[in-house]
């Protein structure tokens, strides 16, 4: 854990609380919004900014011990509960995309600005500051259901638990959306139309469509799978593929080996072997995430297996909770540093 001297402490309480010390009205001239606590109630924080992209920096601790988490936007995880003892202070950043609608592209616009909601077992925040991301890298999020920011609970898809995985400078812009197959993305505007202007130069874009391609031939959701790619190269953007995660299907030998689990279709097309088969054909890096949930899933069993999906909720054996969402992004996590796609040191 990092600890920082008193004069550190002290540094970072003025650094987050610079922008409301200035007058309003200079603020105004200046083109400027307060960042600092008078945005903050015990719980949450409002900051009335344009969409865009930001970092936040935030001093947690108070005098006594604490626990402190962050999540904003559309119900997103951006800082994992931190624990704190009396007296002590941290600081730590994180990198938040703000756009409309700020959760799914189909969906409600939302609230404008940034929200922030503190939890945790006992939050305590001691400063914040929001200021426009010098260069970010975006992480683009290319999806269906059991990605997207799911709006409620109990439902979370695994981009909207990424972000507490990733360090300042790295922005998670999940574009994923219920219900989506690999025709419906590339035909709605709201998807991505919308997505591949905003891809810069190495940009990171990961894709993971099939839940939805349930009536998909395989010639063309190849040639979609390839459409993705090629307008993400066009931009400079880097596309990454990523197999879909399992349904909770087990067979009664207690293992994922049957079509359902696997993501065949009706039409007998292995949507997971055709994602390695273009991304070998294409030189694109691969996240075998049906590998990896298979091997997490049947690792737990028939009974711990529930829990991170949404049986016991919803009789849902194809949408996570939170934990296992949480899961999954980390599975997520583990493979963008394995394979070089983000350095080390901006993953927690």
């Amino acid at each position: 854990m990092r600890r920082f001297t008193t004069a550190a402490v002290l540094a970072v309480l003025a650094a987050a609380t610079v922008l409301s010390a200035v007058p309003a009205q200079a603020q105004a001239h200046e083109g400027r919004r307060a960042s600092g606590l008078e945005n903050c109630t015990a719980s949450a924080c409002h900051f009335d900014v344009a969409p865009g992209t930001y970092d936040v920096r935030v001093l947690l601790g108070g005098d006594a011990a604490a626990g402190t988490s962050i999540s904003g936007e559309a119900r997103r995880s951006l800082l994992p509960e931190t624990a704190t003892e009396a007296g002590e202070r941290l600081a730590r950043s994180f990198t938040v995309n703000v756009r409309t609608p700020e959760g799914e592209p189909t969906g409600a616009d939302g609230t404008p600005g940034l929200d922030l909601v503190l939890g945790g077992t006992a939050p305590a925040l001691a400063g914040i500051a929001v200021t426009p991301a010098r260069h970010p890298r975006q992480i683009f999020l290319v999806g269906d259901s059991t990605v997207c920011d799911q709006p409620g609970d109990p439902y979370s898809g695994w981009g909207q638990q990424l972000p507490q995985y990733l360090r300042k400078g790295l922005s998670v812009a999940n574009y994923a959306d219920s219900g989506e197959s690999t025709v419906t993305y590339l035909a709605d505007p709201a998807l991505f139309p919308t997505v591949q202007p905003l891809i810069r130069r190495h940009d990171l874009v990961l894709i993971q469509l099939a839940h939805n391609d349930k009536t998909t031939d395989e010639a063309t959701y190849r040639a979609n799978l390839e459409t993705l790619v090629t307008g993400v190269r066009a931009k400079g953007g880097d596309p990454v593929l990523v197999t879909p995660i399992v349904r909770r299907w087990f067979n009664a030998d207690g293992t994922l080996n049957n079509n359902t689990a696997l993501l065949v279709n009706g039409l007998g097309v292995d949507h997971p072997a055709v994602i390695r088969s273009v991304a070998a054909a294409e030189g694109v890096p691969l996240i075998d995430l049906t590998a990896k949930t298979k091997a997490l899933v049947e690792s737990l069993g028939v009974e711990r297996s529930k829990s991170i999906y949404l049986y016991n909720e919803k009789r849902d054996n194809t949408h996570t909770s939170v934990q296992g969402a949480t899961l999954y992004a980390g599975l997520v996590r583990d493979e963008l540093v394995a394979q070089h796609l983000i350095p080390r040191r901006q993953a927690r």
